[in-house]
């Protein structure tokens, strides 16, 4: 039935598509009919772009008729989040005073995804400056998780987590400099990969300034979706490379010289903090999953993460300071405010010359973790030590703020050593999904994807269950 061709995976729509099942304008008629049913109670979506994308899928039906070359998401409907740059849209990344900041240019990514033929459908929910593991702010409001009003949709591709589970489209735009790709999915059970650094290229032609040089090195742009071959289909066509953004890396993506299945290490170090045990017992999950699917897994004690994420608490909390301090100041709430100085207080915040020397240690750091990384290609933790959490949990206190943040090392630590990460959905804690971590090589987020979907394969979609209690 038409009307519920948003239920199809991104791939499975593009295949129709280009075989006839069904128009670009009946798919797009499908999802715009989900979000008009259940975006209102949401708020994921706080950009409407469907007048100009009824005129994109009118022309890929057109295209398809002609005979044209389609690319591999042709009339494939998506969204993206309002931090980068979209042509004709406001760039706003959650601060009102950047409400009528329109774009000139695509980014490299929009482009790239426009290149492959996708119809953007609307624009997704970030809070002030994308830097909350929340997602709320002063111009677009609260995005709520669909599983359960008081919880978070994570941030700050919350707006992308909670489009991605509801239906809103299969493949959905986001991007993570301590866990922002990774957080959403955690809390909506999606699933994503956050890219080495330099798979996918970045540039916002808006932005007045060139980034902090850590943000270059840890910020990177990726994709949220329920499925994982989706997953793979958007961030190949990410990952196509655009001359603005110097450090893209022309690297292989599916096309690696075969090699002895990996031996995949797994952990369970809390380095201190109290790891909830249904946190546990999802790590333990996939863990069997993996030995049922043929695997070889073994706990093992990887170099340090808390190392890793105490320089992100220290080295980019001054850069972070540094460069949206004032922008905050200027710009932002009293609750991204207070949010900021509690970040600072996270660690010992250095001055410029520890910015300089912790710069250096990061290769030191990268290095160590590159030579595991070479005798157990795959490892697999937690993601967060917690369930999810309140929705306002961290404007509540700094001791929230900083639990919070003690509970992610596995997260912003990963960032901070620039290697590629997939989180996906591994069980329920406190009622609600979670997920877990498997970090890999630089530049193996196919080795990420394969076994992310050897999971899939045998615990399932929980977006599936949720839309029939959503209706």
């Amino acid at each position: 039935m038409s009307s519920e061709l948003w239920k199809k995976s991104a791939v499975d729509q593009a295949q129709g598509l280009q075989a006839g099942d069904f128009t670009a304008v009946e798919l797009l008629d499908s999802v715009l009919a989900r979000v008009a049913a259940h975006n209102p109670q949401l708020n994921a979506i706080t950009v409407d772009c469907s007048v100009d994308a009824r005129e994109q899928a009118s022309r890929a039906d057109a295209a398809l008729a002609n005979g044209d070359s389609l690319g591999p998401l042709h009339g494939v409907p998506i969204t993206i989040k309002e931090n980068v740059d979209q042509a004709g849209c406001a760039t706003t990344n959650g601060i009102p005073a950047f409400e009528h900041l329109i774009a000139e240019d695509d980014s490299p990514i929009v482009a790239n995804l426009k290149a492959a033929g996708a119809v953007i459908i609307g624009r997704t929910n970030t809070p002030e400056l994308s830097m909350r593991a929340t997602t709320d702010n002063p111009l677009r409001g609260r995005t709520r998780n669909p599983w359960h009003e008081d919880k978070s949709p994570g941030g700050s591709s919350g707006g992308a987590g909670a489009s991605a589970v509801a239906g809103f489209g299969a493949i959905h735009h986001g991007n993570d400099i301590g866990g922002s790709l990774r957080f959403p999915s955690f809390c909506c059970g999606v699933s994503t990969v956050k890219p080495t650094q330099g798979r996918v290229p970045a540039y916002n032609p808006s932005a007045p300034a060139e980034r902090g040089m850590l943000a270059q090195l840890m910020s990177v742009q990726g994709a949220i979706c329920r499925e994982v071959k989706d997953v793979r289909l958007a961030t190949s066509v990410m990952a196509q490379g655009d001359a603005r953004d110097p450090w893209w890396v022309p690297a292989p993506f599916d096309t690696w010289p075969e090699e002895p299945a990996p031996v995949i290490g797994y952990t369970l170090e809390s380095y201190g903090y109290s790891i909830d045990r249904e946190i546990q017992s999802a790590v333990l999950r996939v863990v069997d999953c993996l030995l049922e699917a043929g695997y070889k897994v073994q706990e093992v004690k990887t170099p340090s993460v808390m190392e890793a994420a105490q320089s992100w608490f220290d080295v980019a909390a001054y850069e972070i300071r540094e460069t949206l301090g004032p922008l905050a100041a200027e710009h932002g709430s009293e609750t991204i405010n207070n949010i900021f100085n509690w970040y600072c207080s996270l660690g010992n915040l250095v001055d410029a010359d520890g910015y300089r020397v912790g710069i250096a240690e990061r290769t030191r750091l990268t290095r160590e973790w590159n030579v595991f990384l070479q005798e157990y290609p795959l490892i697999l933790t937690p993601l967060l030590m917690q369930p999810n959490y309140h929705w306002n949990y961290d404007a509540q206190s700094e001791a929230n703020t900083h639990d919070l943040f003690q509970s992610s090392i596995y997260s912003c630590g990963i960032n901070y050593l620039g290697l590629p990460a997939g989180v996906f959905p591994a069980g329920e804690a406190d009622g609600v999904p979670c997920g877990v971590q498997l970090i890999g090589r630089r530049f193996r987020e196919d080795q990420i994807l394969d076994l992310m979907q050897a999971v899939e394969d045998a615990l399932g979609v929980p977006a599936f269950d949720l839309w029939g209690k959503m209706g």
